[in-house]
This record gives structure tokens, sequence and C-alpha cells, in this order.
């Protein structure tokens, strides 16, 4: 019996199920961290600072050498209930060498905190950085957001709120923007979606309050639906949307994506350049 397009229940359960399709991803989890530690040692970070009351509402700063720089945000993924963002602070290599000061945040996680709560805390660390950043040496006018898997969901939330104006650019890598088969899929066990905040959460059916610049990327090696949930996004936002692009990586799959930001003129690593208007 299909449960989602032409998926059965097993079916739609390995679409969403990204290790299943890459084998090796414990790999990727190890060097990432052996990275993330080394990018500590090179490079000044402020660690865990709060943006609210929970514990997990609190952020990295790796500020960039200069002042009034440049403020890329990261939104890790893992499905709104694993992962941690000190597992990605590899990534802070790349923008800070550019004079990009680079903050990853963490937010409450599934099943404790419902996806209200997820999406509202990532909004509450934004308004936070509105009101600190220039304490970290960013610049509160020009913050971009990124966010993989689930936190490209996050990254593309913020656009749906009012408080958003400040925002100068969304990149989402690999992300989830239409979360009806995610509420159908094994994954709502630990979720506990319903419909109706399958809805609500859904960016790639509702309004943007703020068109800044949003890249849109997700692998070739990805399994077909999270293919679809970009171009879908994509496809419902072309014509609302002043500049937007979509940008399929040959090659990657949903955890070497990340490899790609960190790949020197690689053609995903250019792109994000180019919508922060930072040379390569």
């Amino acid at each position: 019996m299909d449960v989602y397009k032409h998926y059965n229940q097993e079916q739609l359960n390995a679409q969403y199920n990204n290790r299943l399709h890459v084998p090796d991803y414990a790999n990727y989890f190890e060097r990432w961290e052996k990275l993330s530690r080394q990018t500590e040692k090179e490079h000044a970070i402020f660690k865990d600072i709060s943006y609210g009351s929970h514990a997990l509402e609190c952020l990295d700063i790796f500020p960039a050498a200069n002042p009034n720089a440049k403020t890329l945000v990261f939104i890790h993924g893992g499905y709104w209930h694993l992962l941690d963002k000190r597992l990605f602070h590899f990534l802070a290599a790349t923008f800070v060498k550019r004079n990009v000061t680079m903050v990853l945040i963490n937010y409450p996680l599934a099943p404790s905190a419902s996806m209200d709560a997820i999406v509202s805390s990532c909004r509450n660390a934004m308004l936070w950085l509105q009101n600190n950043l220039t304490s970290y040496g960013g610049d509160p006018t020009q913050v971009y957001i990124a966010g993989h898997s689930a936190g490209g969901h996050l990254a593309a939330m913020l656009l749906v709120n009012n408080n958003s104006t400040f925002i100068k650019g969304v990149v989402s890598l690999s992300g989830l923007f239409q979360l009806k088969p995610v509420m159908l899929s094994n994954i709502n066990s630990v979720l506990q979606m319903d419909v109706e905040a399958a809805g609500r959460n859904s960016p790639a059916c509702l309004q943007p309050i703020h068109q800044c610049p949003l890249l849109l990327a997700v692998g070739s090696n990805e399994t077909d639906e999270f293919k679809d949930q970009t171009h879908e996004m994509y496809d419902n936002r072309k014509s609302k949307h002043s500049s937007i692009q979509l940008l399929n990586v040959p090659g990657k799959n949903h955890f070497s994506i990340l490899d790609a930001v960190t790949e020197n003129s690689s053609a995903l690593q250019t792109a994000i350049f180019r919508l922060m208007n930072t040379e390569v």
C-alpha cells in the first residue's frame, strides 16, 4: 500500500534513511570530529554562549580577524534530534580565513522539543545575534545563514517570520522543505508531528516574508526524495524569489556535500561566496 507518492512504508522509510544509502557514513563523522578539534586549536573561538534558557540554546563563535566582518551562521542537521554544533567546527576554517565570522548554533532536540519549539529557538538565536554580534567582531547587518539537512529546513524557516529582514542570504544544503513525507516516515516516532505541525513548518508551502538570495544545493548521489525536496522548494519559490539558485552537486551524497563547502574553488563553495559577495 502506497503511503506517499509511489512509496510504500518500507520504501518511504528507506528514502529518508541517509545512513542506509551511505554505509561508510561513520567515517565522515570521525573525520569531521578530528578536523573540528584541530580547527579549535588553530582559530580563536568563543564557546557555548547562551542565547536562551534551555541548556542546548547555545552557540559557538569563530571571530574573523578584522572587525565588522560578514557573519555566516551554520545550523547543523541530524533530523532535529541528533548531533551537535561541535562536530561541524571544521567548516569555520574555510570562512574565517576569508574574514567571515562563523557562528554555529545548537537548539533543543526532539522528542523533548516540538518542531515549533525548535524553529522558535533558532529564531531566538538570530535575535540574540542581532543584539550581541558586534561584541564578537561581526556586523549584524551582514548576516548569512547556512544549514545542512534538518538545519537546511531550519535555515529556510527563518525566512518565513517577521524578524528576518536582517538576513542577507540563505544557503540550504540537502534541506527538507516539505515535512508531510517526514511525518509519514518512521522518523516521526521521534518527532511526533501531527498534520498541522508538519504543515506550518513546511517552508516549501509557506510564503516567505523576506526575499534575500537563496541557494538550494543537493548532491547527485542523494535519494530521490531528497532531490525532490530541493526541487519542490525551488519550483515553489522561483516565481516569488527575486534571487534563487538551484545547484545539483555532482558526485556528492548526503554527507559529502559538506566536504564540497571546504573544497577550494568547488562549484558549491564558489556559489556560497558569490551569494555572500565575498572573494573565493
